[in-house]
Parts: structure tokens; sequence; C-alpha cells
């Protein structure tokens, strides 16, 4: 994976976060792919599992901005940094994302670190 690739899918996350579709979702996903949410939590397992853990927690389009940019590629592994704002409540989100791909450039696996910025 090269950091134009990654910008790609990052583009692609960004589609789905704003659209919920679950086409847009899927196409990001492995099929045995794996979601971690939060530390010591169990994964999401699988493109429909984590389809249906993304729609059970979605955003509404227009709730929040996101910016990102790419602190690196190693290999078939990606890192993110990224700050969600959203706005009602008014709320800031400092993220760290792991993003490993295939050789298809579906995401294996993807984790993420979020913490609220005081």
């Amino acid at each position: 994976m090269k950091s134009d690739d990654l910008h790609t899918w990052m583009e692609g996350y960004i589609k789905a976060w704003s659209s919920n579709d679950p086409e847009d979702i899927s196409r990001l996903f492995a099929e045995n792919g794996r979601y971690f949410t939060a530390p010591y939590r169990e994964p999401w397992i699988g493109r429909s599992r984590i389809v249906s853990g993304w729609l059970g927690r979605k955003d509404k389009p227009g709730e929040y901005a996101f910016k990102y940019e790419i602190l690196g590629v190693d290999k078939n592994v990606g890192f993110v940094r990224g700050w969600t704002t959203y706005h009602n409540p008014p709320r800031v989100y400092s993220n760290l994302w792991v993003i490993e791909v295939n050789e298809k450039g579906e995401c294996q696996a993807f984790t993420e670190w979020w913490m609220e910025v005081e």
C-alpha cells in the first residue's frame, strides 16, 4: 500500500460514513475483515457484521465534521490521525486509526482509538 492508496480508502470511508449505505460500507472491508471499536471489546468480524455494527451506531450526515492526516504507511498497514467534531452537543474527538489491507485493497483489520478532547 502507498499513501495514495490509503487516501483513496479514506475517501471511501468518509463517503460510507456520510451515506450509511450498506454497499459503501461493505466495499471497504474484506469478507472476513475485523473492526476493532475499543480496547478489550470483541471486534466485529466479517463484512456483514461490520455493516450491521456500523449501522447500529451510525452518525447522520451534517452532525459532524471530520478531517484527517496520513501519518504513514508500512507494507500493507496505514496509520491515520483524525479529528471528529460533533455539532450537537458540541464535542471533539482525536482519533488514531490503524488500517491493514489485503492484496485487493480491502480492509482486513481496522482498529480505532479515540478520545474526547477537552
